[in-house]
């Protein structure tokens, strides 16, 4: 799909998209997504301040991403094919600034060293390298730095999912805040909304020790998507 097409499909967005030309594409593609149900108290010590816990119901959500990270590249520019395809995992909050709802990263690995290096310093996202290995039906990711390990054996169910409140809730997020240094950064990014299917999952084991108060083996919900094209507007900085 051309970028014109995409932004012409908007009816799904919580908030219009910029009126200023985007500058990044990438491809979001075979996407598992782990959620988990908590308590807004137990996400607030890891939010900077300007930034406030989302909730659904009286509840707030962190999401586990797994997926592949395809054909980034700048607006107008030849891709450069080593870092522009990797897989990457990260796990995520719900927060709102300025109106907006959107989505704080705890995490975000990835698994070429070049591309964490690159977008790391493009993005100020905080990305750091892990090994991982993808298979039709399995997803390994190990760092032993951190003593954070990740493993998935999955099957497609074929099912497409009829999404309820929360379910678009945690998929339909279109930016993202991040704090740098003495400030945050704010990115704006616009996908036609995700194609949701269902997989049963055979097998999970997930041991990050930072986050294991907030995350375990037993998700409170389970997505998986083929995957969405995205245009991304360039980073601004936010004095709160």
């Amino acid at each position: 799909m051309k970028a014109k097409e995409i932004l012409k499909h908007t009816k799904h967005r919580p908030f219009e998209v910029p009126s200023r030309s985007w500058k990044f594409y990438q491809e979001w593609n075979k996407a598992i997504f782990l959620h988990w149900e908590v308590t807004p108290e137990q996400i607030t010590p890891f939010l900077p301040k300007g930034l406030s816990v989302d909730t659904i119901n009286g509840k707030t959500w962190v999401s586990l991403v797994a997926f592949n990270m395809n054909n980034i590249g700048v607006r107008s520019l030849p891709k450069v094919p080593h870092i522009s395809d990797f897989h990457e995992i990260n796990i995520r909050v719900y927060i709102t600034c300025n109106g907006k709802p959107s989505v704080y990263f705890l995490s975000m690995e990835g698994s070429k060293r070049s591309s964490c290096k690159v977008l790391k310093a493009m993005s100020k996202f905080p990305y750091y390298y892990s090994k991982m290995e993808r298979t039709d039906f399995s997803f390994t990711c190990i760092n032993k730095n951190y003593d954070n390990s990740f493993y998935t054996e999955y099957r497609f169910d074929n099912k497409q999912i009829i999404k309820d409140e929360t379910d678009i809730w945690l998929t339909e997020r279109y930016a993202v805040f991040q704090d740098y240094k003495n400030h945050i950064i704010e990115y704006d990014v616009h996908h036609v909304e995700w194609p949701m299917e269902s997989i049963s999952i055979k097998k999970l084991e997930l041991d990050y020790p930072k986050f294991n108060h907030l995350i375990n083996n037993k998700p409170d919900r389970i997505h998986y998507s083929k995957g969405v094209q995205v245009l991304t507007w360039d980073k601004r900085k936010l004095t709160l």
